[in-house]
């Protein structure tokens, strides 16, 4: 079991150009993309969340029943859902401005226990910056990491929610001893001001970096890196694009029973080289279409 810990919201997403084209209301939030893309490729998943009870909120969880994630760890309120206003650049880049004052993820508390069988959790984005709800997931980041579970972290950087960027930058550092693979693009790691060799040696057993179209690069504790090109599509948008990577290596990994810190080093060039076009692989069929609509495993085979 694949547990992913973090926000699911609103993407509004426009259908033209100019400030005030016509919104189209898309489910979306990073870990909520994960989540239904782990759903897709056929990992046992579980979402542990804290989702409005509108009805945004009962239409993210019905597509989480369909991808046959497990929501029973999902808490609910009554506060509205978050929303994202996307804008779609001309090269298919998504950039967000953010409704989040209220909303229910805002809320989470750290659960009592987690699903039985757990193997890994992933934590990344809003869901690590807005308060209270912040807390409460690194506390169970620490907690998770404390036992010995496999923890994964995509901090997927919004700056417009980070109000002190600074401050933000050494509460990332502090995450690290608790990580075990952590996934980001090539923009988060400009922001953070770090590189993969810093972050490895304050904890992490694999850093990933995404460059968009120009593929991934994996750097281990060992000293091992090894990359791959992106896959030439068609770009519709890259909304979703980083949480398929994501869902993907968890999957990946989750296949090859390599979750777990040792296991990650012992992939080698080849088992590496593997995983990353397969993530390379998934990542162009969700930049293929519209939205947050990642790949099913079928469509990954061969």
């Amino acid at each position: 079991m694949i547990v992913v810990a973090g926000e699911a919201l609103i993407d509004l997403v426009p259908q033209g150009t100019g400030a005030l084209a016509a919104l189209r209301p898309a489910l979306g939030g990073g870990p909520y993309n994960t989540a239904v893309a782990l759903g897709r490729l056929g990992s046992p998943t579980a979402f542990c969340s804290r989702v409005s009870s509108d009805a945004f909120g009962e239409a993210l969880l019905d597509r989480l029943r369909e991808t046959g994630v497990d929501v029973s760890p999902v808490q609910r309120g009554t506060e509205p859902t978050t929303l994202a206003v996307a804008s779609v650049g001309a090269d298919g880049s998504a950039a967000y401005s953010f409704y989040v004052e209220g909303t229910a993820d805002r809320l989470f508390a750290p659960p009592a226990a987690l699903p039985p069988g757990t193997g890994a959790v992933s934590f990344g984005t809003c869901s690590l910056v807005l308060e209270p709800g912040a807390s409460a997931y690194e506390e169970l980041m620490r907690e998770t990491s404390a036992r010995g579970v496999f923890t994964a972290l995509d901090p997927n950087i919004r700056p417009g929610l980070i109000p002190d960027p600074d401050a933000y930058r050494a509460r990332f550092k502090s995450w690290l001893p608790s990580v075990s693979l952590l996934k980001l693009s090539a923009e988060d790691a400009e922001w953070l001001g770090g590189t993969p060799r810093e972050w490895l040696a304050s904890g992490p057993a694999a850093v990933v970096v995404t460059r968009g179209g120009e593929g991934l690069t994996a750097f281990t504790r060992d000293g091992g890196e090894y990359s791959v090109p992106g896959e030439r599509v068609d770009v519709v948008d890259t909304i979703g694009a980083g949480d398929t990577v994501n869902a993907a290596l968890l999957h990946g990994l989750a296949v090859r029973d390599a979750l777990s810190e040792p296991a990650l080093t012992a992939l080698g060039a080849d088992g590496w080289t593997g995983l990353l076009r397969f993530a390379a692989r998934a990542a162009a069929v969700t930049c293929s279409r519209a939205g947050a609509e990642p790949p099913y495993a079928h469509e990954l085979a061969g």
